[in-house]
């Protein structure tokens, strides 16, 4: 009796170990299947999201032409507007003149309508434009960069520093008053954040908060400027994103080349994406998953480290 308890005890774990067996079958079968139905349903998905983003790409473009001919058309009505203001403030200033050299009595009259002019003119002086254009939010671009995030990517000390600008940067920001801008060739008093880490290879992602700094340069440079507090920020291989102030108006640009951004200066975080192995460096507005800008590709020989200075401009 005991060894019939045996056997069918044997028998029944037969039993159930063969049917497991067999679903195991079943299911390395179906995952095959699967498997290979699923690498069709992602590809499918992939190419729907090219699609969609070469559509998206075509609204960007689209909506940048039509903005751009939009600013176009208020620069030349601007430029129309402040040389008929200038021929009118010139026909009052030769009026003027002319009083001048009136007798008293016509001299007092005449001074009264002139100015009464003069005043409704400065009334009616035109505002420069402002050509800024709309930063779109590109689809899935945070997501992919934050494949390559840096944590800690600046350090928390914060190195005081003598900051200028070359020549030609200056040129750029601040036009013909370049000469008499805040940044003369002794330099701003400054405080610099140096990343901790060097990159000499990979892709590297890293955000910088400008919140509370209105005026400041970031990006990258080469590792053996760290030692410096003389910062003359004109080298090669030092790529920058810079906001300063003009009269009243703040304007972002950047170096190498030398270009002012006609976007809007990003108010929160600021993405840095660092491809070194194909020499590419971009900026990003994160709260709108927007570009700022991105530097054409080169080549990079030098490690780079993160910088960031405020108080500069």
């Amino acid at each position: 009796e005991k060894l019939t308890k045996e056997m069918d005890y044997l028998w029944k774990t037969n039993q159930e170990t063969q049917n497991n067996l067999n679903q195991e079958t079943s299911k390395f079968r179906s995952l095959v299947d699967y498997v290979s139905l699923r690498k069709v349903i992602i590809t499918i998905q992939y190419q729907k999201m090219h699609i969609f983003l070469d559509e998206e790409e075509q609204l960007h473009l689209q909506a940048l032409e039509r903005e751009a001919k939009e600013l176009f058309q208020q620069l030349q009505d601007s430029q129309v507007r402040m040389t008929q203001h200038l021929e009118r403030m010139k026909d009052m200033y030769r009026e003027l003149w002319e009083t001048c050299h009136m007798p008293d009595v016509e001299l007092l009259q005449d001074v009264r309508n002139v100015s009464a002019r003069a005043d409704l003119a400065q009334m009616q002086k035109p505002q420069p434009v402002n050509p800024e254009l709309t930063s779109w939010r590109i689809t899935g671009v945070l997501d992919m960069l934050n494949n390559f995030r840096v944590d800690n990517a600046l350090s928390t000390e914060m190195t005081p520093c003598y900051i200028s600008l070359s020549e030609d940067v200056r040129r750029v920001i601040f036009g013909d008053d370049h000469r008499s801008a805040p940044m003369d060739p002794q330099g701003v008093e400054s405080f610099a954040v140096w990343g901790v880490q060097v990159f000499t290879s990979g892709r590297h992602y890293w955000e910088v908060d400008v919140t509370h700094s209105s005026t400041w340069i970031l990006g990258v440079c080469p590792d053996s400027r760290t030692a410096d507090t003389n910062i003359v920020l004109d080298s090669d291989e030092t790529f920058l994103l810079i906001s300063s102030k003009r009269s009243n108006h703040y304007s972002l640009s950047t170096n190498s080349p030398h270009l002012i951004q006609h976007v809007q200066r990003p108010l929160g975080r600021v993405g840095v994406f660092l491809d070194y192995d194909n020499g590419s460096v971009s900026f990003f507005d994160v709260s709108k998953g927007s570009l700022i800008y991105g530097f054409p590709p080169s080549s990079f020989s030098s490690p780079l480290r993160p910088f960031f200075c405020f108080g500069c401009t």
